[in-house]
């Protein structure tokens, strides 16, 4: 101890390594904080993009094609998976890829609504995953109409015409 005291203090080198610990001091501050703010931001992990959130059939006929789909990319850095996916209702049944969606890369999530039933649709479909966001709610909404009878137009018949046979 004594000699730290004789090195900076009698020999006058104090001063000297004050300003150079002055000068030194912050600039490694501000490279821990460089290292911090770069390493921190540059994992964004998986993020999931749907390029809608709702489906709307407007109004469609009694046992039409209930089937949409729900088209989505992974727009993160690391592999987004669909853990679950989940419908309100037993009549709206969703299937999904089980395979982990790489970044950059798109899948669909289709969703089947069974037609047989008449008035308003509005379903939901919850899917959970890693992305960022890890739950959202897809929606389906419409209306289900009956088909209108299908009549054969009725053939006229001129009367006091007689066909004959060639």
């Amino acid at each position: 101890m004594l000699t730290i005291f004789h090195n900076f203090v009698l020999n006058k080198r104090f001063p000297e390594k004050l300003l150079r610990m002055k000068k030194i001091v912050p600039f490694v501050l501000f490279l821990a904080l460089l290292a911090t703010t770069v390493f921190s931001q540059s994992k964004t992990g998986a993020v999931v993009k749907f390029d809608k959130l709702v489906h709307d059939y407007g109004t469609i006929y009694q046992n039409d094609d209930g089937t949409c789909e729900f088209r989505f990319s992974n727009t993160g850095d690391e592999p987004l998976v669909l853990t679950s996916v989940r419908s309100s209702c037993g009549c709206t049944v969703p299937k999904w890829p089980k395979d982990p969606i790489l970044p950059g890369q798109s899948a669909n999530i289709g969703v089947s609504y069974d037609t047989k039933r008449l008035g308003n649709i509005s379903k939901q479909i919850t899917v959970v995953s890693n992305a960022s966001e890890s739950t959202i709610i897809l929606s389906i909404k419409g209306t289900v109409i009956a088909k209108p009878s299908e009549l054969m137009p009725e053939k006229q018949v001129n009367e006091g015409f007689t066909p004959t046979a060639n």
